[in-house]
């Protein structure tokens, strides 16, 4: 394939909302990556209040010449509708997404043009995302409950992800050509300060009914920033509340709902089972947040069907 070199072959993706600190440590990180001339980087500001704006356009203007940076916004509020203004905007034929508080490793880009470029069967590609606590990780963050924090090391070894498993957004890189014709669902995924999610797993989904590749890459890293307001119990439970929200919210159909309510059945007889093994405190707070994550499914799946009953 013949490629347009005024074009870029990566586009790095940055939403962002009421985050403009945290936003402005990500983008001067991006100074220090390799391969820079082959990228454009997409500032999304998500409707933010604070002055992100400013902190994009400083940095737009301190870099005028040297980095192809682009502020983009969408009115919109949530997560999906920012990525997908992103998608739309980029002009590479990998797009890279980015949270606005996460900070890639010097061969960030290197390795997913590498990666991509040797193996045509993948589609999408993921990595190592290590955490930056603002003080000290707590006693009761077990392995258990890290995938909430998007703490992900799936090990040394190139692999394709588990079927339980895909790539974060916090550190996720996938082809234009797929993105073209399957965005984000707006349904789904973080609205302001609401903690739904599921985007990333519906699109994942669609990915592998497709047939394509999605991969783990050991050197594709990122350090993710995680604050003390996230690092208690209420806010776990929480998180572990919406999730159940997101499952109950995704079904469509009779047998979708049978087949969710046989999942639930299931995890309440593990979840009790667990229970009765359960000694620290951590793993107390595991089976706690499983079961709230049940309680978000039931919740919505009761207002679901209460609101067809009143149609």
């Amino acid at each position: 394939m013949v490629r347009n070199p005024s074009k870029p072959r990566v586009s790095i993706v940055i939403c962002t909302y009421n985050r403009a600190d945290l936003l402005h440590i990500t983008l001067e990180s991006l100074t220090q990556l390799e391969d820079l001339a082959q990228t454009e980087i997409l500032i999304v500001d998500n409707n933010s209040t604070d002055h992100t704006l400013d902190i994009a356009n400083s940095f737009i203007h301190r870099h005028a010449g040297t980095l192809n940076v682009h502020y983009v916004f969408e009115a919109k509020q949530g997560l999906s509708a920012a990525r997908n203004n992103g998608i739309e905007t980029a002009q590479g034929e990998i797009v890279a997404f980015l949270d606005d508080d996460a900070i890639p490793c010097k061969g960030w880009i290197r390795t997913m043009l590498t990666t991509f470029d040797s193996r045509s069967d993948i589609a999408a590609l993921g990595g190592r995302i290590r955490p930056i606590f603002e003080s000290n990780r707590p006693a009761w963050l077990i392995p258990g409950l890290e995938l909430p924090y998007t703490i992900v090391d799936l090990g040394e070894n190139v692999r394709t992800y588990p079927a339980n498993l895909h790539p974060f957004g916090a550190n996720m890189a996938i082809r234009k050509s797929f993105l073209a014709d399957h965005l984000f669902p707006t349904h789904l995924g973080r609205i302001g300060s609401l903690l739904l999610s599921g985007e990333e797993s519906w699109l994942f989904g669609e990915m592998k009914k497709a047939g394509k590749g999605i991969l783990y890459h050991p050197s594709l890293i990122v350090d993710h920033f995680i604050p003390d307001s996230r690092l208690t119990e209420d806010w776990i439970k929480k998180r572990y509340y919406y999730q159940g929200v997101t499952n109950g919210s995704m079904y469509k159909g009779y047998f979708a709902k049978l087949v969710l309510l046989g999942k639930v059945a299931a995890k309440v007889f593990y979840i009790s089972v667990e229970a009765l093994f359960a000694r620290t405190v951590g793993s107390k707070l595991l089976v706690t947040c499983r079961m709230e994550s049940i309680r978000g499914t039931l919740d919505t799946m009761r207002k679901r069907r209460k609101m067809q009953l009143t149609r």
